[in-house]
């Protein structure tokens, strides 16, 4: 899907699914990924799941994610990641990026 990236150049739009394991619970993971997501002109959205994983819908440019992947390997400050699970998606209509509660 092509869209305007943050610059306004035609970009060719991916979207992921991406599952993250570890102690990433309670650790301010999602509001730092919120803040990353927002740094690399990503939309989609992010929460936890009741397995102790959070799961983060990402959609941007291929730079972008995978920019966003790396990070997320990283997490918080005191986030532990074991895994990153990153799986390709069919693209959605996202206003912006979101935490989802």
């Amino acid at each position: 899907m092509l869209r305007r990236d943050p610059y306004g150049y035609l970009a060719l739009m991916e979207h992921k699914k991406f599952t993250v394991k570890g102690k990433v619970q309670g650790v301010w993971f999602r509001k730092h990924t919120l803040e990353k997501a927002n740094e690399l002109g990503l939309k989609g959205t992010v929460r936890n799941m009741d397995d102790g994983s959070v799961v983060a819908f990402a959609q941007g440019s291929a730079e972008a994610l995978d920019a966003f992947s790396a990070w997320l390997w990283q997490g918080s400050p005191k986030s532990e990641v074991t895994d990153v699970i990153a799986e390709e998606r069919e693209p959605e209509d996202y206003d912006g990026f979101e935490i989802i509660r």
